[in-house]
């Protein structure tokens, strides 16, 4: 689920961080500019391993920040293709079961990935596995948000997003025409890439809400119960009744 990946960056440290220990400061902006952010066709970053090496520090002309370049381990998560993980359900819609794990939210298992047959109740906003019985009627086993589920990682999507720009200044929003305003409102209104997604399957055995196979195995374990208080034998006497001593 996580690799560790050696990347090289050119890390530039203000002078007010000066009175820092050099590694100790570049530790900290390393961890400021990667952590939690997706680096494209690598993951999303988590946190810094270690620092493999350091280059010497200089000092452009013009800046009086120190720029080094370094050579570092970072944590990245990306799961492989065919893992299975467990995470949390988030919310259902037509689009399919949204997962989370908690720090990672962009997890879609779509409609034709689900346990067969399903259907989506517009009512209860959640998906519904129509679980066949063997008299040949179905139970309806619910996907409720917040369910604990088990999935299979099956592909994964990497998109190149723009950068979202500063906000503006008061004097800037004060300036801005009333068709500057229904621009960008309208810009707004469009559609935000997500930079790392997963797509993932339930339609397995074993695979889907946990508490349906916890179900499933009290059930077996019950029916093994009852067959073994069925198979116990009593030691009997010579003339068929319990033996008892006094």
């Amino acid at each position: 689920m996580f690799v560790l990946a050696e990347l090289k960056d050119t890390i530039r440290i203000a002078p007010d961080q000066f009175h820092l220990k050099l590694v100790e400061a570049i530790r900290d902006e390393i961890n400021r500019k990667l952590a939690n952010k997706v680096l494209l066709n690598l993951g999303l970053c988590i946190a810094l391993k270690d620092i493999v090496s350091l280059k010497d520090s200089i000092i452009l002309p013009g800046d009086g920040a120190s720029h080094t370049e370094v050579l570092f381990r970072y944590i990245v998560f990306r799961p492989t293709i065919g893992s299975i993980l467990t995470g949390k359900i988030r919310s259902c819609s037509r689009e399919g079961v949204h997962v989370t794990l908690g720090f990672f939210d962009d997890i879609l298992i779509p409609p034709s990935a689900l346990q067969h047959p399903s259907r989506f109740e517009e009512a209860e906003q959640a998906w519904v596995w129509e679980y066949p019985l063997e008299d040949g009627a179905k139970h309806d086993l619910f996907m409720d948000i917040g369910e604990p589920i088990k999935f299979r990682v099956s592909r994964e999507i990497f998109e190149e997003s723009s950068p979202i720009g500063p906000p503006k200044t008061d004097a800037q929003q004060a300036s801005t025409s009333a068709a500057a305003s229904a621009a960008a409102a309208s810009s707004q209104q469009t559609e935000v890439k997500t930079p790392y997604r997963i797509v993932a399957a339930i339609n397995e055995s074993g695979l889907g809400v946990l508490s349906w196979w916890d179900q499933q195995n009290q059930g077996a374990e019950e029916g093994d119960e009852n067959e073994d208080e069925d198979n116990v034998e009593y030691e009997n006497d010579e003339d068929g009744e319990g033996a008892y001593e006094e």
